[in-house]
């Protein structure tokens, strides 16, 4: 059974944004892709094992899906790296379970952000992915409050197929994503 925010997308919102988009083909319309979790925690340097451990075990109460460690790829000294040193970790989501993700972050995550406002317009890279990253792991509510043992911020990039950013925002807008109501800040980007 396909979650409730693809189904209205598929029987509903992609007819609507061709039209507001002026498409030809129903196949240019936009859409959501995959979505990317990722986590580092590079500032803990002296209990970057346990660390890592702990980004793993969040993420995966976040998306439902098991992410894979990331690697350091070269040694810096600066940063206290090593190679092949683990500094964080991702997962890719699509499908079924990107749906049920997004479907939460919408209904569930972004309200529970405190004195939340929206999320900005800047983080659109140009050709239609909108990334956004949030600096504590206590807005999401799978977590619960009393096992954080340190503070993991996490990214999320939502890759769409959406050639330009007006399209991709459009769409994402369309799903119910929170961006700010500031008409300055959306001329600009």
């Amino acid at each position: 059974m396909k979650p409730t925010l693809q189904r209205l997308y598929e029987e509903k919102l992609q007819k609507a944004l061709q039209e507001e988009l002026g498409l030809k083909n129903i196949n240019e319309v936009p859409r959501l892709e995959k979505i990317s979790v990722n986590s580092h925690v590079g500032h803990y340097v002296n209990e970057r094992k346990a660390a890592v451990e702990d980004a793993v075990e969040e993420i995966s109460k976040i998306t439902g899906q098991k992410p894979s460690v990331v690697y350091a790829k070269k040694s810096v000294a600066n940063f206290k790296v090593r190679e092949g040193e683990a500094v964080g970790a991702r997962v890719t989501l699509r499908g079924p379970r990107m749906w049920e993700f997004l479907e939460r972050f919408i209904m569930i995550t972004c309200p529970n952000i405190r004195d939340f406002r929206g999320l900005p317009f800047k983080s659109f890279d140009g050709r239609g992915n909108y990334a956004v990253g949030f600096a504590d792991q206590s807005i999401f509510p799978e977590i619960e409050l009393d096992k954080i043992k340190r503070q993991i911020g996490f990214d999320f990039i939502f890759v769409t197929s959406g050639k330009t950013d007006a399209h991709a925002k459009a769409m994402l807008r369309a799903l119910g994503m929170p961006f700010r109501d500031n008409v300055k800040e959306e001329t600009a980007a």
